[in-house]
């Protein structure tokens, strides 16, 4: 079979990277040849509230409330019937989930109704400490389980998904690309090296191993860090706030602020003490910072193929030696930026061959 002409990308989340994830590969499958594609978001997300809105075929309203998923839930014979009647009228050959979220099981049932199949990207198997919750990993395990084909964005999750039978014959692999934030070059300057930690402020992210890992590098004149993100206030941020040349900044990043957040930092700290992959590493890599890694999870596999990625063990040890080795210019600092576009396009392309191998 030939690869879908028409395809439909949906993710109706309100913040993060999920709608961004969304966009990017709708622009990379409508740069392709012979391709057609849809995007679908929430009404509520912050990238369709912002400035420069991305063209969207099919706005959905979703929710903003634990009681709002139910609601949606309650409503289904109505709705459902509804949305199949508006993806009839697009006509799709494939849709895709481009990140799992509370109520694609309602989408999923309107694509089954609509006769479209369906591919799940999924960027997590299991739930990390103090993110999301249970209900969170079932809905996504049925989805899955609904799904014609799961897209696995690493080995590492491609094998717990095994693990967990949510992936069979009709498996595909692909690999996250780079994030493009649109960020500045790096301008070399005189002042000391400018150290980024960015993102949820959760337990599984290493704010103890960071923490830990800075006071045995002491106040240093050519360092400066920032840890930046949201998260539940914790004794780890209090040490990072009292440690010299740390600023802790817990708040929420709007969408239109990643780009001159990205662009202060000279190299970003990936402390984690688990991951699946990770969008900040996407993004520094289609910024041309260069990274400082734990190796856990699917980050080595990630970060393969850079020279600005430097991976460590996740103990304090480990990641001062990194991070020294970063002060001492072991890792280039002034590397050209990753082409995202290009990895964005490739990966939709792979996608889209793998798609018609399972559908033929």
């Amino acid at each position: 079979m030939n690869a879908p002409a028409r395809v439909l990308v949906w993710q109706w989340g309100r913040f993060g990277a999920g709608p961004r994830i969304a966009v990017a590969l709708v622009d990379a499958l409508r740069a392709l040849p012979g391709t057609t594609a849809f995007l679908s978001l929430s009404n509520r997300a912050e990238i369709v509230q912002g400035l420069a809105p991305p063209p969207c075929d099919l706005v959905v309203g979703t929710y903003s409330s634990i009681a709002g998923v139910a609601g949606r839930f309650l409503l289904a014979p109505f709705t459902v019937p509804a949305m199949a009647l508006r993806l009839r009228r697009l006509a799709p050959d494939l849709a895709v989930c481009a990140m799992p979220g509370p109520i694609d099981l309602l989408m999923s049932a309107a694509l089954l109704l609509a006769g479209v199949p369906l591919a799940i990207l999924v960027h997590d198997a299991d739930a990390h400490p103090g993110d999301g919750s249970r209900l969170q990993m079932w809905l996504q395990r049925q989805l899955c389980r609904s799904a014609t084909m799961v897209a696995s964005l690493s080995t590492h999750v491609g094998n717990r998904l095994r693990e967990q039978g949510l992936i069979g014959a009709r498996s595909i692999e692909l690999t996250l690309p780079p994030m493009d934030f649109a960020v500045a070059p790096l301008v070399p300057h005189d002042g000391p090296l400018r150290l980024l930690h960015f993102g949820r402020l959760l337990p599984y992210k290493g704010l103890d191993l960071l923490a830990a890992s800075l006071a045995m590098i002491g106040g240093r004149d050519d360092l400066t860090v920032r840890i930046v993100g949201s998260g539940p206030e914790s004794a780890e941020l209090d040490v990072l706030r009292r440690l010299p040349n740390v600023t802790v900044e817990n708040r929420w990043v709007p969408e239109h602020e990643v780009g001159s957040l990205l662009g202060w930092a000279d190299a970003l700290v990936l402390p984690y003490r688990e991951a699946s992959q990770s969008g900040v590493a996407a993004s520094a890599l289609a910024a041309g910072r260069a990274v400082v890694s734990t190796n856990v999870g699917g980050l080595a596999e990630q970060l393969a193929g850079t020279d600005r990625a430097l991976l460590c063990d996740p103990t304090a040890e480990s990641l001062t030696d990194a991070i020294c080795a970063l002060l001492d210019g072991q890792l280039p600092l002034h590397a050209a930026p990753a082409d995202a576009d290009a990895a964005w396009r490739a990966m939709a392309a792979s996608l889209l061959r793998q798609a018609a191998v399972h559908l033929g």
